[in-house]
């Protein structure tokens, strides 16, 4: 009997380990949300959240779906990191991203935009705390940038920038990877203030108030934190890959940094000293070609609608 016990759960764990990495890390969704931070009277401003493509160049499959996300028609891109998965990932960037070119666009960086991937043992990842990965061959960052900003969009590692989006003044400020601490939190003041004092729409005061968006990759408490003291409306993160792997009913089984468990994904308020801000963490639509495996968390992209708010949250 324990021996038929032992070949049932066997049985199991193979076919969910091969739902994991043939069916389900392949099976792209779209989650969509509405947030109300807009002026009253604004128009909608639809966001396009992508983060943790962890691309490689034969992925061709991803790359055509993340292509194909130009029919919800976004009027701004967010990109939170972790873009590039192999040393050539960036020929696979390129071809999912060309068709967004003249889009508004805002990104931050992972370490995995510096970086290649390392063969390791894939149940590190399951180990809450766990620190970032040795430095492995370096990745060609510079030439990363140079295409997502000939896109025209804004880097946002350690800065703050701004533009105007359907009518909606939006300021924005982001961190480079939390994970590898090279957040620079003592620069974002400085950043704020010098963003605000050079805005085209510094002297118009009859113009609506400005919304402040916040990136980072990886959604340590301390930059959720920090935001939310510079009166962060709503903050877009990555990272946590939704736990890669979740237990039904249980949900994810870490989150790869400090951020608890039932923040893994999704849209949440986050509260910190009487303030608070909307939440959108994105399980992300790669992994780790060392760790091709997801379950009860498919790959996703956010369509995220900013709304006009006729009231305060809390």
């Amino acid at each position: 009997m324990a021996g038929s016990v032992l070949a049932t759960l066997g049985a199991a764990a193979l076919g969910a380990f091969a739902w994991g990495a043939l069916v389900e890390r392949n099976r792209f969704t779209v989650r969509r949300d509405s947030v109300p931070v807009l002026d009253p009277a604004a128009r909608p401003v639809t966001v396009l959240h992508l983060s943790d493509l962890h691309m490689a160049p034969w992925q061709t499959a991803k790359q055509e779906w993340i292509r194909s996300l130009t029919d919800y028609e976004p009027d701004l891109v967010v990109l939170t990191g972790d873009l590039l998965g192999h040393e050539r990932g960036l020929e696979g960037v390129q071809r999912a991203l060309e068709p967004f070119h003249g889009i508004p666009g805002v990104f931050v960086h992972g370490s995995n935009d510096y970086f290649a991937p390392a063969a390791k043992n894939p149940f590190r990842y399951l180990m809450a705390g766990s620190s970032g990965d040795k430095e492995s061959a370096r990745l060609d960052t510079r030439s990363l940038d140079d295409f997502l900003e000939s896109l025209g969009w804004l880097n946002l590692d350690n800065t703050a920038r701004a533009m105007s989006i359907n009518g909606s003044r939006l300021e924005f400020l982001g961190v480079n990877d939390a994970h590898r601490n090279w957040d620079r939190l003592d620069k974002l003041p400085g950043a704020l203030d010098e963003m605000r004092e050079n805005v085209g729409w510094q002297d118009d005061r009859d113009g609506p108030e400005p919304v402040t968006i916040g990136l980072t990759h990886a959604p340590y408490q301390r930059v959720l934190n920090s935001f939310v003291n510079h009166s962060a409306d709503v903050i877009f993160a990555g990272h946590t890959h939704g736990g890669q792997v979740q237990v039904p009913g249980f949900g994810a089984l870490v989150t790869n940094c400090d951020l608890p468990r039932e923040y893994a994904n999704g849209l949440h308020v986050w509260h910190h000293a009487f303030n608070a801000a909307y939440l959108e963490v994105s399980a992300g639509i790669g992994t780790s070609i060392y760790a091709p495996v997801r379950f009860a968390c498919p790959p996703e992209a956010v369509v995220v609608t900013l709304t006009g708010d006729d009231f305060g949250y809390s």
